[in-house]
């Protein structure tokens, strides 16, 4: 997504000069929200851009892996010789995190690409008993899918809530009972010790049967063919991006789930894994280029999920809040919870409420304080309860 999306906004911005997409998977760039839903369940063979990459003259390179960058050069490296470059993209996104001893033992799946996804499908369309590691949004998501198709589905987390590292206790704890009211198992607090052909084995001695093993346990960026280039990258691996998305070397960018940015928004660099920055970000970077426009990249992150019939969606960064309302309970079908910094939304989370999700996305990006007393109640529309 963050490849062809800065592709085009570089035509769109008038960029006139040659250009260059490569991609190390053999196949047309396609989208992968679908991988987890139609394409997964066979409702759908691909999710292929409908762009006309010829007419935008757009020189695509597929199957092409990428193995280093020469910054004083101006070349790139890779399996097929060197290109040279006048401005570099980077826009590798991020590799599943594997789970350390079930490498290369049968059965054992990520979800992450195209190929996974086809891999995964006679698995669903045998109704294989199937073990998930990771109650995460992809974990969640595969599990929908599984339990949509009649496969038998046991979630293994480590942690003692779904989505631990993303939301807090309160928000995710209800979350947990949406597992069994599907007819999948969670087993929270659980840690894999072995995963062999046909069974997991957990730490503490109980043993799952597994014709299927799905791994989401996370992603980090795929950065590892930046060794020795010289460009900044921080701890967990993602290009140092700044505001306007330039790395550390001159004339190279990056976009998307392999780099992170600094949010004057809310004082603290960001590292965003989800579609809608993959989407966004590529607008600052070819206005960069083209200088259509010098503007920071300081979105207001948004990501949704479809995950045990609810349609999940979030919007803003909760970080630094010191106030959380809800909008209804977890007991409702429909509910959502806010935000808050000195009566200021600047993150919601909307569970079958997408009007709050519209509404309150608007008040954070234009950082509108609400009456917290009006902002709790769910009968009144956002955009009604301004202070």
């Amino acid at each position: 997504m963050a490849g062809v999306q800065t592709a085009v906004a570089l035509r769109e911005q008038g960029f006139t000069g040659p250009l260059t997409l490569i991609g190390a998977e053999p196949h047309q760039p396609y989208d992968r929200p679908p991988l987890s839903k139609a394409i997964l369940l066979g409702k759908a063979e691909d999710s292929a851009f409908d762009i006309d990459f010829e007419a935008l003259g757009i020189e695509l390179r597929l199957g092409l892996d990428v193995t280093g960058l020469r910054a004083a050069d101006h070349e790139i490296d890779t399996e097929a010789g060197p290109v040279r470059y006048d401005t570099l993209v980077v826009a590798t996104g991020a590799q599943p995190v594997t789970l350390p001893g079930a490498e290369g033992v049968p059965g054992v799946h990520l979800l992450r690409t195209l190929d996974d996804a086809v891999r995964l499908g006679p698995v669903l369309e045998r109704r294989h008993t199937v073990v998930v590691v990771g109650a995460g949004w992809i974990g969640a998501e595969f599990a929908t899918a599984a339990r949509e198709a009649g496969c038998a589905v046991t979630v293994v987390e480590a942690a003692d809530r779904p989505l631990a590292g993303a939301l807090p206790a309160e928000v995710t704890t209800p979350m947990a009972e949406w597992y069994g009211a599907h007819g999948a198992e969670l087993l929270t607090r659980a840690r894999v010790d072995t995963v062999e052909p046909g069974r997991v084995l957990l730490a503490d001695g109980r043993e799952l049967p597994a014709d299927a093993v799905v791994v989401g346990i996370g992603a980090r960026p795929a950065t590892g063919w930046l060794t020795g280039s010289g460009i900044a990258l921080d701890p967990g691996g993602a290009v140092t991006a700044d505001e306007r998305l330039r790395t550390s070397l001159p004339d190279v960018y990056a976009v998307g789930d392999c780099a992170s940015f600094p949010s004057a928004r809310y004082g603290e660099r960001l590292l965003v894994h989800h579609w809608d920055n993959a989407l966004q970000g590529p607008r600052t970077v070819a206005a960069a280029i083209t200088g259509a426009a010098d503007t920071p990249y300081d979105p207001v992150p948004y990501f949704w999920s479809e995950q045990f019939g609810r349609f999940v969606q979030y919007a803003g960064h909760h970080a630094d809040a010191d106030r959380l309302l809800w909008r209804g309970t977890p007991a409702d079908e429909a509910w959502s919870v806010l935000w808050l910094r000195a009566d200021v939304p600047v993150a919601l989370l909307a569970v079958g409420r997408p009007r709050d999700l519209a509404q309150g996305r608007k008040l954070i990006e234009t950082a509108t304080a609400v009456d917290p007393t009006r902002a709790a109640d769910p009968s009144v529309p956002l955009k009604a309860a301004v202070a």
